[in-house]
């Protein structure tokens, strides 16, 4: 119903409307500064065949442009089929540690790691990092060893440090 409406406001002395438009005067260019009005002239009156030159068609030219033929397609996307017949699944692993919940049981692919094994993993190199190697790291948990370095380097498990109640005033009082 509201289209209707809107219809009959929008058609509404629609023939009027445009010939109002159509009959408004045309814009034209802005007007030249006088001093460049003044330097065309002037090169005019020095040189009246370059007026005639500016206006008249080359020939030649319009040749060679009918000549330009340009036939462009749009280039074919590499997309990689997929066979139908073979579903790919990737190598799957189970969890390390003791940490199984079987409510939140996940397969987690081969190269990646769980939250919890992140920070198990870390955890353990923070207490002995001579047995747990970035090298032992990597094969246990099927990482790349590169991948296990910047982990070790750049990720740090959080330390929960708890203050005695009698040393509470002075570790307040240091600051």
């Amino acid at each position: 119903m509201g289209a209707r409406v809107s219809r009959v406001f929008r058609n509404f002395n629609l023939e009027n409307r445009a010939e109002r438009e159509i009959s408004k005067a045309k814009p034209f260019a802005a007007p030249m500064h006088p001093t460049t009005k003044s330097l065309i002239l002037e090169e005019i009156n020095r040189h009246p065949e370059l007026e005639e030159i500016v206006k008249r068609k080359d020939d030649k030219l319009l040749t060679l442009l009918k000549e330009v033929y340009v036939d462009s397609k749009d280039p074919v996307p590499h997309v990689r089929v997929k066979d139908a017949s073979i579903p790919h699944s990737p190598e799957l692993r189970l969890l390390k540690g003791n940490h199984f919940n079987l409510m939140t049981s996940q397969n987690i692919p081969k190269g990646k790691i769980s939250v919890v094994e992140a920070l198990t993993l870390l955890n353990n190199h923070k207490r002995s990092p001579e047995t747990w190697t970035a090298e032992k790291i990597a094969q246990e948990y099927y990482l790349e060893l590169k991948d296990v370095k910047s982990l070790l380097m750049f990720f740090v498990a959080f330390d929960v440090k708890i203050f005695p109640a009698n040393n509470k005033k002075k570790a307040i009082s240091s600051k």
